[in-house]
Protein backbone atom coordinates (compact mmCIF):
# COMPACT_ATOMS: atom_id res chain seq x y z
CA UNK A 1 0.00 0.00 0.00
CA UNK A 2 1.12 3.44 -0.69
CA UNK A 3 2.04 6.13 1.44
CA UNK A 4 -0.08 8.86 0.92
CA UNK A 5 1.16 12.19 1.82
CA UNK A 6 -0.84 15.78 1.45
CA UNK A 7 1.46 19.24 0.29
CA UNK A 8 -0.21 22.39 1.91
CA UNK A 9 1.24 25.04 -0.05
CA UNK A 10 0.05 28.20 -1.29
CA UNK A 11 2.66 28.28 -4.29
CA UNK A 12 1.35 26.18 -7.40
CA UNK A 13 5.33 25.55 -8.50
CA UNK A 14 6.55 24.26 -5.00
CA UNK A 15 3.53 22.10 -5.08
CA UNK A 16 4.74 20.51 -8.49
CA UNK A 17 8.37 20.67 -7.38
CA UNK A 18 7.42 18.46 -4.10
CA UNK A 19 4.95 16.21 -6.04
CA UNK A 20 7.21 15.44 -9.20
CA UNK A 21 10.10 14.93 -5.66
CA UNK A 22 8.02 12.20 -4.25
CA UNK A 23 5.41 10.90 -7.27
CA UNK A 24 8.54 8.84 -8.58
CA UNK A 25 9.29 7.29 -4.97
CA UNK A 26 5.57 5.68 -4.98
CA UNK A 27 3.50 7.73 -3.13
CA UNK A 28 0.05 8.96 -3.81
CA UNK A 29 0.23 12.89 -3.15
CA UNK A 30 -2.64 14.91 -2.70
CA UNK A 31 -2.42 18.71 -2.30
CA UNK A 32 -3.96 21.50 -0.79
CA UNK A 33 -3.44 25.64 -0.77
CA UNK A 34 -5.35 26.67 2.45
CA UNK A 35 -5.21 25.34 6.29
CA UNK A 36 -9.00 25.08 6.09
CA UNK A 37 -8.67 22.66 2.90
CA UNK A 38 -6.09 20.55 4.33
CA UNK A 39 -7.97 20.13 7.69
CA UNK A 40 -10.84 19.08 5.45
CA UNK A 41 -8.72 16.59 3.95
CA UNK A 42 -6.81 15.54 6.74
CA UNK A 43 -10.13 14.40 8.31
CA UNK A 44 -12.15 12.90 5.76
CA UNK A 45 -9.17 10.47 4.17
CA UNK A 46 -6.34 10.84 7.01
CA UNK A 47 -3.09 10.53 5.44
CA UNK A 48 0.54 9.20 6.22
CA UNK A 49 2.59 12.87 6.30
CA UNK A 50 1.54 16.49 5.84
CA UNK A 51 4.05 18.43 4.46
CA UNK A 52 3.43 22.05 4.81
CA UNK A 53 4.97 25.55 3.53
CA UNK A 54 5.72 28.32 6.63
CA UNK A 55 3.27 30.21 5.64
CA UNK A 56 -0.37 29.46 4.09
CA UNK A 57 -2.87 31.63 2.89
CA UNK A 58 -5.45 31.79 5.36
CA UNK A 59 -2.58 31.27 8.42
CA UNK A 60 0.93 30.10 9.26
CA UNK A 61 1.64 26.52 9.68
CA UNK A 62 0.95 26.52 13.33
CA UNK A 63 -2.84 27.11 12.50
CA UNK A 64 -2.18 23.57 10.59
CA UNK A 65 -0.49 22.03 13.45
CA UNK A 66 -3.28 23.26 15.69
CA UNK A 67 -5.95 21.78 13.64
CA UNK A 68 -4.89 18.45 13.49
CA UNK A 69 -3.64 18.35 16.75
CA UNK A 70 -7.50 19.03 17.47
CA UNK A 71 -8.75 16.48 15.03
CA UNK A 72 -9.92 13.14 16.07
CA UNK A 73 -8.44 11.23 12.99
CA UNK A 74 -5.15 12.87 12.77
CA UNK A 75 -3.77 13.74 16.21
CA UNK A 76 -1.03 11.70 15.21
CA UNK A 77 -0.45 12.32 11.87
CA UNK A 78 3.24 13.69 11.39
CA UNK A 79 3.83 16.91 10.13
CA UNK A 80 7.37 18.57 8.40
CA UNK A 81 7.16 22.22 7.92
CA UNK A 82 9.40 23.25 5.06
CA UNK A 83 10.31 26.63 4.18
CA UNK A 84 13.11 29.40 3.59
CA UNK A 85 13.45 30.91 6.89
CA UNK A 86 16.80 29.97 8.80
CA UNK A 87 15.43 31.65 11.99
CA UNK A 88 16.39 29.02 14.86
CA UNK A 89 13.36 30.80 16.96
CA UNK A 90 10.99 30.09 14.13
CA UNK A 91 12.05 26.51 13.78
CA UNK A 92 11.80 26.24 17.88
CA UNK A 93 8.26 27.47 17.29
CA UNK A 94 7.14 24.93 14.78
CA UNK A 95 8.51 22.00 16.86
CA UNK A 96 7.06 23.42 20.55
CA UNK A 97 3.63 23.00 18.31
CA UNK A 98 4.19 19.42 17.57
CA UNK A 99 5.97 19.62 13.75
CA UNK A 100 8.19 16.37 13.48
CA UNK A 101 10.50 18.19 11.69
CA UNK A 102 11.39 21.27 10.20
CA UNK A 103 13.45 21.97 6.92
CA UNK A 104 15.20 24.55 5.27
CA UNK A 105 15.34 25.37 1.62
CA UNK A 106 17.28 24.85 -0.96
CA UNK A 107 17.01 21.17 0.05
CA UNK A 108 18.95 18.23 -0.81
CA UNK A 109 16.73 15.24 -2.59
CA UNK A 110 18.46 12.68 -0.78
CA UNK A 111 17.67 14.39 2.18
CA UNK A 112 14.14 14.99 1.67
CA UNK A 113 13.05 11.50 0.37
CA UNK A 114 15.21 10.11 3.62
CA UNK A 115 13.06 12.22 5.88
CA UNK A 116 9.82 11.39 4.30
CA UNK A 117 10.69 7.70 4.52
CA UNK A 118 11.89 7.95 7.77
CA UNK A 119 8.77 9.73 9.28
CA UNK A 120 6.17 7.89 7.24
CA UNK A 121 8.15 4.66 8.90
CA UNK A 122 7.79 5.80 12.75
CA UNK A 123 4.10 6.78 11.94
CA UNK A 124 3.39 3.27 10.72
CA UNK A 125 5.08 1.19 13.48
CA UNK A 126 3.26 3.91 15.61
CA UNK A 127 0.04 3.00 14.12
CA UNK A 128 0.66 -0.52 13.85
CA UNK A 129 0.98 -0.42 18.59
CA UNK A 130 -2.23 1.44 18.54
CA UNK A 131 -4.01 -0.95 16.41
CA UNK A 132 -2.52 -4.02 18.61
CA UNK A 133 -3.54 -2.14 21.91
CA UNK A 134 -7.09 -1.78 20.22
CA UNK A 135 -7.62 -4.99 19.30
CA UNK A 136 -6.30 -6.32 22.65
CA UNK A 137 -8.68 -3.44 24.43
CA UNK A 138 -5.74 -3.45 27.28
CA UNK A 139 -5.10 0.19 26.58
CA UNK A 140 -7.60 3.37 26.38
CA UNK A 141 -6.54 4.84 23.45
CA UNK A 142 -9.54 7.26 23.46
CA UNK A 143 -7.98 8.93 26.13
CA UNK A 144 -5.39 11.54 25.49
CA UNK A 145 -1.82 10.56 25.12
CA UNK A 146 -0.13 10.90 28.60
CA UNK A 147 2.48 12.98 28.60
CA UNK A 148 6.11 12.15 29.46
CA UNK A 149 6.07 12.88 33.08
CA UNK A 150 9.49 10.68 34.97
CA UNK A 151 12.95 11.68 33.42
CA UNK A 152 15.01 9.72 31.18
CA UNK A 153 18.48 8.46 30.59
CA UNK A 154 19.93 10.30 27.42
CA UNK A 155 23.48 9.03 26.40
CA UNK A 156 25.47 11.64 24.06
CA UNK A 157 27.90 9.91 21.82
CA UNK A 158 30.16 11.46 19.98
CA UNK A 159 34.30 10.73 18.55
CA UNK A 160 35.10 14.45 20.39
CA UNK A 161 35.11 13.92 23.94
CA UNK A 162 35.97 17.38 24.91
CA UNK A 163 32.87 18.38 22.57
CA UNK A 164 30.73 15.92 24.11
CA UNK A 165 31.29 17.13 27.85
CA UNK A 166 30.71 20.90 26.80
CA UNK A 167 27.47 19.97 25.28
CA UNK A 168 26.53 17.42 27.53
CA UNK A 169 26.80 20.19 30.20
CA UNK A 170 24.79 22.68 28.70
CA UNK A 171 21.74 20.25 28.74
CA UNK A 172 22.07 19.13 32.29
CA UNK A 173 21.38 22.92 33.08
CA UNK A 174 17.88 22.85 31.72
CA UNK A 175 16.88 19.33 31.67
CA UNK A 176 15.44 16.87 34.02
CA UNK A 177 17.06 13.39 32.56
CA UNK A 178 19.74 11.88 33.24
CA UNK A 179 22.51 12.95 30.41
CA UNK A 180 25.49 10.47 30.29
CA UNK A 181 28.73 10.52 27.99
CA UNK A 182 30.20 7.90 25.89
CA UNK A 183 32.20 7.34 22.86
CA UNK A 184 31.35 5.31 19.49
CA UNK A 185 32.80 2.00 21.01
CA UNK A 186 31.69 1.81 24.34
CA UNK A 187 28.40 3.15 23.42
CA UNK A 188 27.08 -0.62 23.67
CA UNK A 189 29.03 -1.60 26.73
CA UNK A 190 27.39 -2.66 29.56
CA UNK A 191 23.85 -2.12 28.86
CA UNK A 192 21.48 -3.61 31.29
CA UNK A 193 18.47 -2.79 33.27
CA UNK A 194 18.54 0.85 34.11
CA UNK A 195 21.37 1.25 32.72
CA UNK A 196 19.81 1.26 28.89
CA UNK A 197 19.46 4.90 27.69
CA UNK A 198 15.72 6.06 26.37
CA UNK A 199 17.44 8.21 23.85
CA UNK A 200 20.59 8.08 22.11
CA UNK A 201 22.06 11.60 20.46
CA UNK A 202 25.07 11.01 18.23
CA UNK A 203 27.40 13.66 17.20
CA UNK A 204 28.23 13.34 13.79
CA UNK A 205 31.88 15.11 13.12
CA UNK A 206 33.32 15.51 9.67
CA UNK A 207 36.20 13.18 10.36
CA UNK A 208 34.78 10.07 8.00
CA UNK A 209 36.03 7.38 9.88
CA UNK A 210 33.89 8.93 13.46
CA UNK A 211 31.23 8.95 10.60
CA UNK A 212 31.29 5.19 9.64
CA UNK A 213 31.43 4.13 13.32
CA UNK A 214 28.49 6.27 14.20
CA UNK A 215 26.67 4.54 11.21
CA UNK A 216 27.28 1.28 12.02
CA UNK A 217 26.56 2.48 15.95
CA UNK A 218 22.63 2.98 14.51
CA UNK A 219 22.60 -0.14 12.95
CA UNK A 220 23.39 -1.79 15.96
CA UNK A 221 21.32 0.07 18.72
CA UNK A 222 18.61 -0.78 16.04
CA UNK A 223 19.78 -4.75 16.22
CA UNK A 224 19.90 -4.94 19.63
CA UNK A 225 16.93 -6.43 21.21
CA UNK A 226 17.64 -4.38 24.43
CA UNK A 227 18.08 -0.95 22.43
CA UNK A 228 16.17 -1.84 19.45
CA UNK A 229 13.69 0.63 20.83
CA UNK A 230 15.31 3.33 22.06
CA UNK A 231 15.20 6.68 20.42
CA UNK A 232 18.26 8.12 18.12
CA UNK A 233 18.66 12.04 17.34
CA UNK A 234 21.45 12.69 15.27
CA UNK A 235 23.35 16.23 15.37
CA UNK A 236 25.27 16.90 12.53
CA UNK A 237 28.33 19.46 13.26
CA UNK A 238 28.50 20.51 9.40
CA UNK A 239 26.33 20.36 7.12
CA UNK A 240 26.48 16.89 5.06
CA UNK A 241 22.88 15.92 3.28
CA UNK A 242 24.25 12.70 2.16
CA UNK A 243 25.28 11.55 5.67
CA UNK A 244 22.13 12.99 7.26
CA UNK A 245 20.01 10.89 4.49
CA UNK A 246 22.25 7.79 5.34
CA UNK A 247 21.80 8.03 9.01
CA UNK A 248 17.89 8.50 8.55
CA UNK A 249 17.73 5.32 6.29
CA UNK A 250 19.85 3.41 8.60
CA UNK A 251 17.38 3.80 11.38
CA UNK A 252 17.62 7.20 12.97
CA UNK A 253 14.47 9.03 14.59
CA UNK A 254 14.97 12.52 14.09
CA UNK A 255 18.31 14.57 12.75
CA UNK A 256 19.37 18.42 13.77
CA UNK A 257 21.41 18.67 10.47
CA UNK A 258 21.76 22.54 11.68
CA UNK A 259 24.19 21.36 14.04
CA UNK A 260 23.61 21.99 18.27
CA UNK A 261 21.21 23.92 19.97
CA UNK A 262 20.61 23.45 23.74
CA UNK A 263 16.90 24.82 23.06
CA UNK A 264 15.57 22.81 19.68
CA UNK A 265 17.50 19.53 21.12
CA UNK A 266 15.60 19.95 24.47
CA UNK A 267 11.89 20.33 22.28
CA UNK A 268 13.50 17.07 20.15
CA UNK A 269 14.11 15.05 23.36
CA UNK A 270 11.09 15.99 24.96
CA UNK A 271 8.40 14.75 21.80
CA UNK A 272 10.93 11.85 20.93
CA UNK A 273 10.73 10.75 24.36
CA UNK A 274 7.19 11.22 24.60
CA UNK A 275 6.18 9.17 21.79
CA UNK A 276 8.70 6.53 23.19
CA UNK A 277 7.32 6.45 27.15
CA UNK A 278 3.58 6.06 25.30
CA UNK A 279 4.51 3.61 22.93
CA UNK A 280 6.38 1.82 25.97
CA UNK A 281 2.90 1.52 27.43
CA UNK A 282 1.50 0.31 24.92
CA UNK A 283 3.80 -2.41 23.98
CA UNK A 284 3.65 -3.55 27.88
CA UNK A 285 0.07 -3.62 27.27
CA UNK A 286 -0.74 -5.65 24.52
CA UNK A 287 2.28 -8.20 26.14
CA UNK A 288 0.26 -8.39 29.20
CA UNK A 289 -3.08 -9.20 27.24
CA UNK A 290 -1.03 -11.92 25.41
CA UNK A 291 -0.18 -13.55 28.59
CA UNK A 292 -4.16 -13.07 29.86
CA UNK A 293 -4.77 -14.41 26.45
CA UNK A 294 -2.57 -17.71 27.12
CA UNK A 295 -2.02 -17.49 30.82
CA UNK A 296 -4.33 -18.99 34.09
CA UNK A 297 -3.82 -15.78 36.31
CA UNK A 298 -4.36 -18.36 39.80
CA UNK A 299 -1.84 -20.77 38.79
CA UNK A 300 0.74 -19.32 36.17
CA UNK A 301 0.17 -22.27 33.96
CA UNK A 302 -1.08 -22.00 30.32
CA UNK A 303 -4.82 -21.91 29.90
CA UNK A 304 -7.32 -24.05 27.97
CA UNK A 305 -6.62 -22.26 24.61
CA UNK A 306 -2.84 -22.71 24.61
CA UNK A 307 -3.17 -26.29 25.42
CA UNK A 308 -5.76 -27.37 22.90
CA UNK A 309 -3.21 -25.16 20.37
CA UNK A 310 -0.32 -27.10 21.74
CA UNK A 311 -1.66 -30.44 20.80
CA UNK A 312 -2.01 -29.32 17.61
CA UNK A 313 1.51 -28.44 17.33
CA UNK A 314 2.72 -31.57 19.15
CA UNK A 315 0.78 -33.31 16.97
CA UNK A 316 2.53 -32.37 13.84
CA UNK A 317 6.22 -32.60 15.33
CA UNK A 318 4.94 -36.35 16.09
CA UNK A 319 4.38 -36.91 12.62
CA UNK A 320 7.15 -35.71 11.18
CA UNK A 321 10.09 -37.14 13.58
CA UNK A 322 7.99 -40.33 14.59
CA UNK A 323 8.59 -40.32 18.19
CA UNK A 324 5.41 -40.66 20.54
CA UNK A 325 3.69 -38.41 23.44
CA UNK A 326 1.65 -38.83 26.09
CA UNK A 327 -1.30 -36.86 26.89
CA UNK A 328 -2.60 -37.05 30.51
CA UNK A 329 -5.37 -35.83 32.09
CA UNK A 330 -5.50 -35.03 35.76
CA UNK A 331 -8.20 -34.39 38.12
CA UNK A 332 -7.88 -34.15 42.07
CA UNK A 333 -10.07 -36.06 44.21
CA UNK A 334 -12.81 -34.80 46.48
CA UNK A 335 -12.06 -31.41 45.10
CA UNK A 336 -15.06 -29.79 46.06
CA UNK A 337 -14.85 -31.36 49.72
CA UNK A 338 -11.50 -28.98 50.83
CA UNK A 339 -14.10 -25.31 49.43
CA UNK A 340 -16.59 -26.84 51.17
CA UNK A 341 -14.75 -27.41 54.70
CA UNK A 342 -12.14 -24.38 54.09
CA UNK A 343 -13.16 -21.98 51.74
CA UNK A 344 -12.73 -21.06 48.48
CA UNK A 345 -9.54 -19.41 49.45
CA UNK A 346 -8.02 -22.36 50.42
CA UNK A 347 -8.78 -24.25 47.48
CA UNK A 348 -7.33 -22.01 45.53
CA UNK A 349 -3.73 -22.01 47.62
CA UNK A 350 -4.10 -25.92 47.58
CA UNK A 351 -4.35 -25.72 43.33
CA UNK A 352 -1.43 -23.14 43.23
CA UNK A 353 0.62 -26.03 45.04
CA UNK A 354 -0.90 -28.34 42.66
CA UNK A 355 0.58 -26.24 39.72
CA UNK A 356 3.90 -26.66 41.65
CA UNK A 357 4.18 -29.68 42.13
CA UNK A 358 3.07 -30.42 38.44
CA UNK A 359 5.92 -28.45 37.08
CA UNK A 360 8.10 -30.25 39.55
CA UNK A 361 8.28 -33.32 38.39
CA UNK A 362 8.20 -32.93 34.43
CA UNK A 363 10.85 -32.18 32.10
CA UNK A 364 11.40 -28.61 30.93
CA UNK A 365 10.03 -29.16 27.48
CA UNK A 366 6.93 -30.80 29.19
CA UNK A 367 3.95 -28.93 29.36
CA UNK A 368 1.26 -28.31 32.01
CA UNK A 369 -2.18 -26.58 31.33
CA UNK A 370 -4.94 -25.88 33.87
CA UNK A 371 -7.78 -26.59 31.79
CA UNK A 372 -10.59 -25.54 33.91
CA UNK A 373 -11.31 -25.73 38.06
CA UNK A 374 -9.05 -28.87 39.11
CA UNK A 375 -8.35 -30.61 36.06
CA UNK A 376 -5.00 -30.32 34.25
CA UNK A 377 -3.82 -31.54 31.04
CA UNK A 378 -0.20 -32.67 31.06
CA UNK A 379 1.55 -33.20 27.69
CA UNK A 380 5.19 -34.70 27.61
CA UNK A 381 6.50 -34.83 23.85
CA UNK A 382 8.97 -37.49 22.99
CA UNK A 383 8.25 -40.11 25.72
CA UNK A 384 7.94 -43.38 25.71
CA UNK A 385 4.54 -45.56 27.61
CA UNK A 386 6.81 -46.64 30.29
CA UNK A 387 8.58 -43.48 31.15
CA UNK A 388 5.35 -41.37 30.72
CA UNK A 389 3.40 -44.25 33.16
CA UNK A 390 6.20 -43.95 35.49
CA UNK A 391 5.60 -39.75 35.74
CA UNK A 392 2.46 -40.71 36.37
CA UNK A 393 2.39 -42.80 39.03
CA UNK A 394 5.18 -40.47 40.79
CA UNK A 395 2.73 -37.85 40.27
CA UNK A 396 0.44 -39.82 42.15
CA UNK A 397 2.27 -40.91 45.35
CA UNK A 398 3.63 -37.57 45.46
CA UNK A 399 0.25 -36.28 45.93
CA UNK A 400 -0.89 -39.73 48.59
CA UNK A 401 2.08 -38.94 50.76
CA UNK A 402 2.60 -35.02 50.63
CA UNK A 403 -0.33 -33.07 52.86
CA UNK A 404 -1.18 -30.00 51.78
CA UNK A 405 0.08 -27.10 54.20
CA UNK A 406 -1.89 -23.92 53.93
CA UNK A 407 -1.70 -20.91 56.30
CA UNK A 408 -4.51 -20.47 58.57
CA UNK A 409 -5.82 -23.80 58.45
CA UNK A 410 -4.99 -25.45 61.39
CA UNK A 411 -3.69 -29.22 60.27
CA UNK A 412 -2.08 -30.29 56.99
CA UNK A 413 -4.46 -32.15 54.99
CA UNK A 414 -3.76 -34.68 52.02
CA UNK A 415 -6.16 -34.15 48.85
CA UNK A 416 -5.16 -37.37 45.99
CA UNK A 417 -4.92 -36.87 42.58
CA UNK A 418 -6.68 -39.43 39.48
CA UNK A 419 -4.61 -39.56 36.11
CA UNK A 420 -5.91 -40.66 33.12
CA UNK A 421 -2.94 -41.45 30.00
CA UNK A 422 -3.11 -41.76 26.35
CA UNK A 423 0.03 -42.87 24.45
CA UNK A 424 0.39 -41.05 20.89
CA UNK A 425 2.46 -42.36 18.35
CA UNK A 426 2.90 -42.26 14.51
CA UNK A 427 1.00 -45.04 13.54
CA UNK A 428 -2.54 -43.65 15.26
CA UNK A 429 -2.10 -40.20 13.40
CA UNK A 430 -2.87 -41.85 10.29
CA UNK A 431 -6.23 -43.18 11.54
CA UNK A 432 -7.59 -40.65 13.83
CA UNK A 433 -8.40 -37.10 14.53
CA UNK A 434 -5.93 -36.72 17.10
CA UNK A 435 -6.64 -33.09 18.17
CA UNK A 436 -9.72 -34.10 19.16
CA UNK A 437 -8.81 -38.03 19.86
CA UNK A 438 -6.38 -37.76 22.09
CA UNK A 439 -8.68 -35.71 25.18
CA UNK A 440 -10.81 -37.90 24.70
CA UNK A 441 -9.54 -41.18 25.25
CA UNK A 442 -7.36 -39.38 28.35
CA UNK A 443 -10.64 -38.16 29.63
CA UNK A 444 -12.35 -41.98 29.30
CA UNK A 445 -8.77 -42.92 31.21
CA UNK A 446 -9.16 -40.38 33.91
CA UNK A 447 -13.04 -41.08 34.28
CA UNK A 448 -12.03 -44.95 34.83
CA UNK A 449 -9.69 -44.41 37.31
CA UNK A 450 -12.29 -41.91 39.18
CA UNK A 451 -14.07 -45.03 38.76
CA UNK A 452 -12.20 -47.46 40.42
CA UNK A 453 -11.06 -46.13 43.22
CA UNK A 454 -9.17 -42.75 42.45
CA UNK A 455 -5.66 -42.19 43.11
CA UNK A 456 -4.66 -44.01 40.22
CA UNK A 457 -3.69 -43.78 37.11
CA UNK A 458 -5.25 -45.99 33.77
CA UNK A 459 -3.65 -46.16 30.22
CA UNK A 460 -6.67 -45.39 27.59
CA UNK A 461 -6.95 -45.69 23.90
CA UNK A 462 -5.69 -46.20 21.13
CA UNK A 463 -2.50 -47.59 23.30
CA UNK A 464 -4.33 -49.73 25.84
Amino acid sequence: MRGKILIVDPIATNRIMLKTKLGPAFYDVRQATTVADALVQANQDPPDLVITAFQLCDADATAMLDGLAQGQNGRRIPVLAIGEDESAALRQLFLSRGARDVLVKPLADSLLLSRVRSLIRLYHSSEEWHVRAETSRVFGLADPPARFQTAGHVQLVGSDKGLNHIWAGQLRRDTPHKISVAAPEDAMNGLSGDGIPDAFVLVLTPDPAAVTGLMHLISSIRSNARTRHCGIIVVQTTVDSDVAANALDMGADDLMPQGFDTDELHLRLTALLERKAQIDRIRESVDLGLREAIFDPLTGLYNRRYGLAEITRQTSEANSDDLPFAVMMADMDHFKRVNDRYGHAVGDAVLVETARRLREHLRPRDMVVRMGGEEFLLLLPATQEAAATAVAKRLCQTFEHTPFVIPRVPAPFTVTISIGLCMISRADLADFDISSSALEWADKALYAAKNKGRNRVLLGRPAA
